[in-house]
């Protein structure tokens, strides 16, 4: 089998090495992880071989294919595309109990949790992830580095823009759609859509605060120095 480095030592980290384990698709080395305190110890057996600046020194021994195991979307993300610019393939940890409809969409560098279930024409974007006995349903669209949560029932036509985190045990009605970077509560009922960088909670979920402004929003993704209201300096 194929060796992978997995980036990320925690609890998820641990899930994703389990995972890997009962799939046996791929042979772990080791993690890669930036808390200095776990370097040099084992976790569940594997060694944590040093921070993410060692990925380089590994490529160069050979290992080729990683694993981003990081819950954070935002972090996730970030490293997933630094490991790719370092040249490593970015590869999915999807377990055996999950169960797969022959015509989902899958990116890349997923990780697919027991239990989970992702029915007919689903779409799952890069670096997602579907986490323990979650439920996509038919014709959902997943989008790049985001997190359903454990117990997560989506129904059909549901779109999560990318970086959205749907908490535990929520449900989505069909046809909502979950903004970019927005957080929707654990246990929440969603009956409809979510702003972009809005949270909510409750039964049914409300916004706990007003999502920002096109102006805001422009803001924060301006480089430093960009006039948020010129669009041709957003893209310098």
């Amino acid at each position: 089998m194929d060796e992978v480095v997995i980036f990320g030592a925690g609890g998820h980290g641990r899930v994703v090495l389990d995972i890997l384990a009962q799939a046996q698709s791929y042979t772990p080395i080791g993690f890669l992880d930036n808390n200095v305190q776990l370097h040099d110890r084992r976790v569940d057996g594997l060694k944590v071989l040093g921070g993410v600046a060692h990925a380089a020194e590994l490529y160069a021994k050979g290992v080729r294919r990683a694993i981003i195991a990081i819950g954070d979307n935002g972090v996730r993300r970030d490293i997933a595309r630094r490991v790719e610019a370092l040249g490593f393939e970015l590869v999915s940890a999807i377990h055996p109990s999950a169960r797969l409809a022959t015509n989902v969409t899958l990116g890349k560098g997923l990780v697919i949790a027991a239990g989970a279930l992702v029915c007919a024409h689903a779409q799952i974007g890069d670096y997602a992830i579907l986490n323990t006995g979650c439920i996509i349903d038919h014709e959902s669209m997943i989008g790049m580095a985001v997190h359903i949560c454990p117990g997560v029932r989506l129904a059909g036509h549901v779109v999560a823009e990318s970086g959205a985190f749907v908490g535990i045990g929520a449900t989505v009605i069909q046809n909502v759609r979950i903004g970019f970077e927005a957080i929707v509560g654990a246990g929440a009922v969603v009956v409809k859509d979510v702003e972009p960088m809005t949270t909510v909670v409750g039964v049914p979920a409300q916004p706990t605060k007003d999502a920002p402004s096109a102006d805001e929003f422009a803001a924060m993704l301006a480089p430093i120095g960009a006039d948020p209201r010129d669009p041709m300096s957003l893209q310098r």
